[in-house]
Order: C-alpha cells, then sequence, then structure tokens
C-alpha cells in the first residue's frame, strides 16, 4: 500500500477553533507533566514517571479529530494521552498521588490510568500491549454495529513486538476501525531506532499488512491532526486501519526530569529538537496569522496553571485507599 509522506495528506481545513483547541491541549499536557515531574523530583509521588513534554503535538492533533465516544490504548508514557483525551486534573493527581479519589481509585498509577467513561481505555507498562486491545475495541465496535473509531499509540520499540504484528494483522483483514499511531521520538527507551531494526520509517511496516500508512512532523499539531482527520474519517468510514508515523521527541530522560542521566542523547541533540518546540511554533503561527491574539494563548496557559494547583490541592487532600477495600474491582460477579 501506499506510502506518504505529510505534503501528501489531504488538507482539511483547519478552523480558527481548531486551532485554539490543539493549543489548549498541547498546554494542558504540557503544565500538566512539569507539574507532575516536579512532584515526583520532590519525593511526592510514588514510583517512576514516563513524561510526555516534547511529543504534545501528537496527542492534541490525533485526539482533536476524534469524538467523545471513539476510543484509545496509551503507553506507559500516557499522561498526555489521558489529558488530551479530556481526563480531568482532579482524578489524574489523585491517581499519581494513590489517592482514592483517583481515576483508577488510587489502584493504577502512572503507567495504568484509565477512564473508560471518556473513552481512554488506559495506559499500559507492557510494551505494545495496547495494539490488540484497540483491535479488540474496534471489533467490539463493529459487532455492535456502532461507527466508532479506535486509536492505539505506540513507540517505535514496540513495533518490534509480536502483539504490534498481530494486532496490525487482525485489524488489516478484517478491516476494522483502527487508526495505528507510532510515536518515534527515536529511542527504545535508551536505545536509538538505527540500533534495533534496520528501517528508517517505521511506517513501511504497515505495507506488510497491505495498510495504508502517513509520515508526518510529530512536532507541528496542524499536520498530525490534518493526517489524524484522514485516517479517522477513513476507518469510521469503512476503509479500515491506517498508520501514522509521527517523528517527535521526549525533552526529559526515559523516566523522570533528571532520570537516570544516561549518555545515550547529546545536548545538542535535544536543543535541536527544542529549537522546534510544539507549542512555540503553533503559537508563532497564530499569532502570524491572526486565528489567536497574544493574550488569547496567554490566557490559555494562566488558566491550566490555575487548575492544576486547585487539582494539586484536592489531591493532596483526598483520602488513601482503605485496605478493606483491597479486592474491589478484581473479581467480577
Amino acid at each position: 500500500m501506499a506510502q506518504k509522506k505529510s505534503a501528501d495528506v489531504a488538507a482539511h481545513q483547519i478552523s480558527a477553533q481548531v486551532i485554539k483547541d490543539l493549543h489548549e491541549r498541547m498546554v494542558r499536557i504540557r503544565l500538566f507533566e512539569t507539574e507532575a515531574g516536579t512532584l515526583m523530583e520532590a519525593g511526592k509521588l510514588p514510583g517512576f514517571l514516563h513524561l510526555y513534554v516534547g511529543q504534545e503535538a501528537v496527542a492534541a492533533g490525533v485526539m482533536a479529530a476524534l469524538r467523545d465516544d471513539d476510543q484509545i490504548t496509551s503507553t506507559h508514557r500516557g499522561h498526555g494521552h489521558a489529558v488530551a483525551k479530556g481526563v480531568g486534573f482532579r482524578e489524574m493527581y489523585a491517581e499519581l498521588y494513590g489517592r482514592a479519589t483517583g481515576a483508577c481509585l488510587g489502584r493504577g498509577g502512572s503507567m495504568h490510568i484509565n477512564d473508560v467513561t471518556r473513552g481512554m481505555l488506559g495506559a499500559n507498562g507492557i510494551v505494545g500491549a495496547g495494539v490488540p486491545i484497540a483491535v479488540g475495541a474496534a471489533f467490539a465496535a463493529r459487532y455492535k454495529g456502532e461507527d466508532s473509531v479506535a486509536v492505539t499509540f505506540f513507540g517505535d520499540g514496540a513495533t518490534n513486538i509480536g502483539a504490534f504484528h498481530e494486532g496490525a494483522n487482525m485489524a488489516a483483514i478484517l478491516g476494522l476501525p483502527v487508526v495505528f499511531v507510532c510515536e518515534n521520538n527515536g529511542y527504545a527507551e535508551f536505545t536509538p531506532q538505527s540500533k534495533h531494526m534496520l528501517l528508517t520509517d517505521v511506517a513501511e511496516r504497515a505495507a506488510a499488512y497491505g495498510m495504508p500508512s502517513v509520515i508526518v512532523d510529530g512536532m507541528d499539531a496542524v499536520a498530525v491532526h490534518r493526517a489524524a482527520a484522514e485516517a479517522v474519517d477513513r476507518a469510521r468510514s469503512g476503509g479500515g486501519p491506517m498508520m501514522i508515523e509521527a517523528k517527535t521527541y521526549r525533552y526529559y530522560d526515559h523516566q523522570g526530569v533528571k532520570g537516570l542521566r544516561h549518555p545515550y542523547r547529546s545536548a545538542e541533540e535535544v536543543a535541536e529538537w527544542k529549537a522546534r518546540d510544539p507549542i512555540d511554533l503553533l503559537e508563532v503561527r497564530a499569532v502570524a496569522d491572526g486565528t489567536a491574539t497574544r493574550a488569547e494563548l496567554d490566557d490559555a496557559w494562566q488558566r491550566t496553571r490555575d487548575e492544576i494547583a486547585e487539582a494539586i490541592a484536592y489531591a493532596e487532600t483526598s483520602p488513601l485507599p482503605d485496605t478493606a477495600d483491597l479486592l474491589l474491582n478484581v473479581y467480577s460477579g
């Protein structure tokens, strides 16, 4: 099947409302993650966080093309997807604090956060494990006669996992309404792509299953949104699955803010990607073409900061789970 570069993607009209939507989603992700990383480094949150900072354009661009009833599966780096899909700050911070008011009642934590009421079927600590879950969700929608779409997010390393290939093959052969989104940040944890596969473009793997694909600039929210809108429309209308490879970058280490300080990336490489910050790029474009004023953009930042401060206070004062409820939701029936 044909693979397309982003310049060849059908140009869906991008309205001022969509541009502002993309901006707000990215700002919400950036500030949520920045604050969460600070809290973790201060020892206020248990465990490790895999931060999404730098990759905001992908989650925002895709989620702005979805309906509320569309479903997604995520990765161990899943906060950005959850925020962009509409999971509340209160529930998310409470979950990271391990509190009973969290999205998963304090039981899932960072790598398993979910909210099925918003179509967020879960982050996942197992690499590639979200792929067959999304395929199953798409199969269920087809079986029930619904026209919802499932989207699965995964990294470049996950395409080496059997679950990816099994899921891609099933989705293709059954023509299921699934969009495969590879967030290619260049590294599978600490291993550069060139060390774990011979391909330059992960999207080439879609052709093995007769699935079309497109490669987009993952630092450009508008480019991602255009590709996602095409893929989602195609899936919803019965055209089957499609793969989007978004070339993006994470600013922080594999985990946390300070991370493990592995010398696998140069300071020059990180700086080069930061110079193309997705939020800065969109803001410059929006002000230049009159889509938004600087005051409107600044307001989005301040409103989000205020909401985050309130959410953290809520989380910190929320109760811890009761040990008497240890088996709650473990068994059905």
